[in-house]
């Protein structure tokens, strides 16, 4: 029998990738990865030159990302059985070769195959390879320290509502908020409310060659949905 194995590619930056996961992506023979309809895929794009030539590729297409909300039970019931069909495709495969799965950042923060691992579970063998995750990657970019002594980090999702973003913001030493894209405007008002717009970092394509970091307040227009806003804690120190 095969198992499952999710690598986790790091931050964006190949050079960033574990020892592990790069030498499971060489030898892999087959290579799932997530995808929307009509792109590449950043996965992919992140192991290119790396693949084998004979390496059998499934590109995992998502049928629905932002055109319906994720609130709407028809978002739920579209996703889980596109998670279902792929969870039953990779068992089926395991079930006579290795299949590798690979992952942005750390498969077990926030990425999409925890909802293959839940539905392989007692179904196949599943090993994980962690990565560092695109969030350090991008407090890194800042060059400052994101946590001192005994400062509390929370993570969370531009997705979740004004009042909600503006009470985490003032009740956290450090903050990482992801998903931004179209809620920039609500963050930023979020952010003002809490007192704390003025000490905002926001980087784009963290680690990678087009690597944008700035400060919230200088940026003008639209960012990707996948850029990461930062505040560092300046907790403790000696």
């Amino acid at each position: 029998m095969g198992k499952i194995i999710c690598a986790g590619l790091g931050p964006g930056d190949p050079d960033l990738m574990s020892l592990r996961s790069y030498r499971t992506i060489q030898g892999a023979r087959h290579i799932a990865y997530f995808r929307k309809a009509g792109y590449e895929g950043q996965a992919r794009r992140l192991v290119d030159g790396m693949l084998p030539e004979s390496a059998a590729e499934y590109p995992m297409e998502y049928p629905v990302t932002t055109e319906i909300h994720f609130t709407d039970p028809e978002y739920n019931r579209i996703l889980g059985a596109f998670y279902d069909e792929w969870a039953d495709t990779l068992a089926e495969m395991a079930k006579t070769d290795d299949v590798v799965v690979l992952c942005e950042g750390d498969p077990f923060l926030y990425g999409s195959f925890m909802h293959l691992h839940i539905r392989l579970e007692h179904r196949a063998e599943v090993e994980i390879i962690p990565g560092i995750t695109g969030m350090s990657g991008c407090w890194t970019a800042t060059g400052l320290p994101i946590t001192w002594g005994d400062d509390v980090l929370t993570v969370a999702m531009a997705t979740l509502s004004e009042d909600d973003l503006a009470t985490r913001a003032a009740n956290t030493d450090a903050l990482v908020i992801m998903k931004i894209g179209r809620n920039l405007p609500k963050l930023r008002r979020a952010l003002e409310r809490a007192g704390r717009l003025q000490d905002a970092w926001l980087v784009e394509r963290g680690t990678m060659s087009d690597q944008t970091v700035q400060k919230l307040t200088e940026v003008a227009g639209k960012v990707p949905y996948f850029s990461i806003v930062i505040l560092h804690g300046q907790g403790r120190r000696p």
